[in-house]
């Protein structure tokens, strides 16, 4: 039941009913971070493998990339659903352990749509104060 807040100049409503998580509508969003990862796995395609994800983003980011925030957003990303790994399968390179090939989900692919369509709606008209790419 809603309850009244009174203040001198205005009355609040403040609904003090808790919401059901199910019913709110999904609005996480991909931080600027995990944004890149998805995008570098995106462009990498079957070569999307850790070190070659790091040095897409360094490159195209122009900004330094750690092994821990990269495995530590690789994870969190896969815990969300948004990406999957199956492991190389030519393990011979690393003494027979195999590496990671990621690739993204459909929900991860969705998120990314989103966040991109985000992106570009902000930033449309923008151009002349921004520059160019």
């Amino acid at each position: 039941m809603p309850v009244l807040a009174w203040c001198p100049r205005h009355v609040y409503i403040v609904d003090s009913k808790p919401r059901d998580l199910d019913t709110v509508p999904d609005t996480s969003s991909l931080g600027d971070f995990e944004q890149l990862v998805l995008l570098a796995i995106l462009r990498l395609d079957s070569d999307a493998y850790a070190p070659g994800i790091r040095v897409a983003i360094e490159t195209a980011a122009a900004r330094r990339v750690t092994r821990g925030a990269l495995y530590s957003t690789l994870e969190r990303l896969e815990t969300k659903g948004y990406l999957q790994w199956r492991p190389d399968p030519n393990p011979g390179r690393r003494g027979g352990v195999p590496r990671r090939q990621f690739a993204l989900t459909a929900p991860g692919l969705k998120a990314l749509r989103r966040s991109v369509a985000a992106v570009t709606a902000l930033t449309r008209g923008l151009e002349r104060t921004l520059g160019s790419a």
